[in-house]
């Protein structure tokens, strides 16, 4: 195989294309072509342009960066003997995903053979990587990656934000997809349950949970405190929602000598405790008025116990929420009466807002709405009003993750019926959103996000060159704009040599 030689003679450099033979025992580099000279670290072609015709055109730039990022914490090293067919898939669900069927073409329009060392990738070989995450054993994966990203960028974690969200398959033969409440508004479809819990202030993923579709949040987040012992994790705060929240997880996270802030379903005696509380006179007032961003709300704090747990509960009032509850409502319920008036289904859970007439029972409807915008938190770490706030209804950390993990690195739908495939397609998008979290950080003192820094570096392009005359190939990567150009030294400085 032929290379390409520096010849560095009277303080010049120049370059030709050699090639190692052996002859009668000893390597013997023979010539074969001068190419030209480099000059400041850039290459003079010896040839005109005029005898070059481009052969490809090739994405470079976002699969360059990307790379990087799984680079700096050995991701490849720690994926198996399918890493690379992995890699490609966590680039591709990134960027542009493309079923498996499709991969193959996708990866022949990228610069992927060159970056990742391997010319061919075939459908068997992706296919062999899929089935090859369920022998990594998630658990241990996902702890050794967080570890080394927790290492590399020097991270001291705090806390952890908790959700879980659902998703949809299509097809009845996955075991694990049971019909359940689906969050994403496509009922019909059997669902897969997935807890993810990110850092508090990065938002970093630490691990996600693949379970049943009809398994209860409160119940997923049980699996994951058992998981979450065995990380190398400080002693810090767990933040969660309401539909997560219960008495044994309060105890779990007790145990391991965690604090809690958490969200409570407004029944049983808290019904007693808010109504008393937003009847007082003084409690829309400026002395418990706490704003975050454009949004303001009242919150009051009383001690609390929960099943021995002792700690503060915040009940919180926000106008802004309660007036577009209620106009959602008003919206449903007006929409519901033309349609009875039409003799036509309405949407499950109105009916109890008309009696057998069609009439709107307002009486129903006042009674519906006696909480609107109210909300209860519960901390067992002395927490000020401001703290509490800002920590919980800032959990949109979360929030964006499930949106990342839904619409850029595409989780939905899953097309695979067979649970391992399923799985590892979830493992997949767990390391596409894992990247673009890293790239994020590195971009963090810039107004730009990650989407928009690989949108912006998509039209860097990778051209391969031919000389017609001298039957000589090579590569050029297209100019490089001013945000280019600050993207790649946010990133890594070297990838400017690149």
């Amino acid at each position: 195989m032929s290379f390409i030689r520096k010849i560095k003679r009277g303080g010049k450099t120049y370059l030709a294309e050699v090639e190692n033979k052996w002859i009668d025992g000893r390597c013997v580099q023979k010539h074969i072509r001068y190419i030209g000279k480099e000059v400041d670290e850039k290459v003079i072609l010896a040839s005109s342009i005029s005898n070059y015709e481009v052969t490809e055109i090739k994405l470079f730039g976002p699969l360059l960066v990307l790379d990087s990022l799984a680079k700096e914490i050995n991701l490849e090293s720690m994926l198996g003997n399918y890493g690379k067919e992995i890699l490609s898939m966590v680039y591709a669900h990134c960027l542009d995903f493309k079923s498996v069927n499709k991969m193959t073409r996708w990866y022949e329009r990228t610069d992927l053979p060159f970056i990742l060392s391997q010319d061919v990738l075939t459908k068997d070989r992706l296919n062999s990587a899929l089935d090859s995450i369920d022998e990594l054993q998630a658990n241990n994966i996902q702890r050794a990656i967080f570890d080394k990203v927790v290492g590399h960028y020097n991270i001291r974690v705090s806390g952890i934000v908790y959700d879980v969200t659902n998703t949809y398959l299509y097809g009845n033969k996955c075991p694990i997809g049971k019909l359940g409440h689906a969050k994403d508004g496509k009922p019909g479809h059997p669902l897969i349950q997935i807890g993810l819990a990110v850092t508090k202030n990065e938002g970093i993923p630490i691990c996600h949970k693949v379970l049943d579709g009809n398994i209860h949040d409160a119940r997923m987040f049980q699996d994951f405190v058992t998981d979450i012992r065995s990380y190398q994790i400080n002693r810090g705060i767990f933040v969660y929602d309401r539909g997560v929240s219960s008495a044994r997880n309060l105890n779990d996270i007790k145990a391991l000598n965690w604090e809690t802030l958490c969200g409570l379903p407004i029944k049983g005696k808290l019904i007693d405790i808010v109504r008393v509380l937003k009847n007082k006179e003084n409690f829309v007032n400026i002395e418990n008025r706490v704003q975050l961003k454009k949004s303001n709300f009242y919150v009051c704090s009383i001690p609390h116990i929960i099943d021995d747990v002792q700690g503060t509960l915040a009940v919180c009032f926000n106008s802004d929420q309660k007036h577009a509850l209620q106009e959602s409502r008003y919206d449903e319920i007006q929409n519901a009466k033309k349609l009875l008036c039409k003799k036509k289904t309405i949407k499950a859970g109105l009916e109890k807002y008309f009696n057998n007439n069609g009439d709107i029972l307002i009486d129903v409807v006042s009674k519906a709405e006696e909480f609107d915008g109210f909300s209860c938190l519960f901390s067992t770490r002395l927490l000020s009003k401001e703290e509490v706030i800002k920590l919980y209804f800032n959990r949109n950390i979360i929030e964006r993750s499930f949106k990342t993990l839904k619409g850029i690195v595409r989780l939905q739908p899953i097309r695979h019926w067979l649970y391992n495939r399923v799985t590892a397609h979830v493992f997949i998008c767990f390391l596409s959103y894992l990247l673009l979290t890293l790239l994020e950080y590195h971009l963090r003192k810039i107004p730009m996000t990650a989407e928009e820094a690989l949108d912006e570096l998509s039209s860097m392009y990778k051209v391969y060159l031919r000389d017609a005359r001298k039957n000589f190939q090579l590569s050029r990567v297209v100019t490089l704009t001013k945000k280019q150009e600050v993207i790649l030294k946010r990133v890594n400085k070297s990838l400017l040599k690149s």
